[in-house]
């Protein structure tokens, strides 16, 4: 069993329900409610800037010129694609840029960003075990619905983008470097990988979950002090 396969299999739980969860089968079959997936964009979007900001911290943690120029790549051209996408969907999706200006992250987006940040203190391999399940989870999901034909062309085209070519070189070329960078770790180093991975699975989860409930701060604390109150 290699580093990934292992860590992919402690993570079972998360991933797994990612393929089940109502925001992703909604995707697939189409009845997704479209102010669902605008919020998901919107804090997609968030996510996005701070990913590419860690790609390129991971790049600079590299100690060799190729994987310096692969890893930085991932920075420009991914983050590129992805914003693209992203911004495709925002005039049918009614984001105009006062949307932009007033957006607040969700506390499962500003929770994950925040442990993905605290993972890039680390090594190349936190870091990179970190990031993964972003670009694994979303192929897998991809692969599974590239045969489903929801109505929408917005989410035919977000299918198209997780399922394509381009995106599963990129995957697997981070798989390989984890597996690599794992071999060459410490046993106490490996262990933090691992729990950075499994994190980062149980947040790609719950980012679904934030998407599916429209999630904000205010409606947290209403929560919060709802149950509260009935105590």
């Amino acid at each position: 069993m290699t580093f990934s396969e292992e860590i992919r299999q402690a993570a079972g739980q998360y991933w797994d329900s990612s393929f089940t969860h109502p925001f992703v089968t909604g995707l697939a079959d189409g009845t997704l409610p479209e102010r669902k997936f605008r919020h998901y964009v919107l804090q997609d979007a968030y996510y996005l800037k701070h990913f590419a900001k860690i790609q390129a911290r991971a790049a600079s943690k590299a100690q060799d010129f190729a994987t310096i120029a692969e890893l930085a790549e991932h920075a420009t051209s991914t983050y590129a694609a992805e914003l693209s996408l992203h911004q495709s969907f925002f005039e049918p999706l009614g984001i105009s840029d006062e949307t932009l200006a007033r957006f607040e992250p969700a506390p499962t987006a500003y929770a994950y960003i925040s442990h993905m940040h605290h993972a890039s203190e680390g090594t190349l391999g936190e870091t990179i075990a970190a990031i993964l399940p972003c670009y694994w989870l979303y192929y897998e999901i991809g692969q599974q619905l590239q045969t489903t034909a929801p109505a929408s062309p917005i989410y035919q085209q977000w299918i198209a983008t997780y399922s394509s070519d381009w995106f599963e070189r990129v995957v697997f070329e981070q798989i390989d470097r984890l597996n690599e960078l794992a071999a060459q770790a410490s046993d106490q180093e490996r262990i933090r990988m691992k729990q950075h991975f499994v994190r980062s699975c149980y947040y790609e989860l719950m980012f679904w979950e934030m998407g599916w409930t429209e999630e904000t701060f205010e409606k947290s604390l209403a929560q919060i002090i709802t149950t509260t109150s009935l105590k």
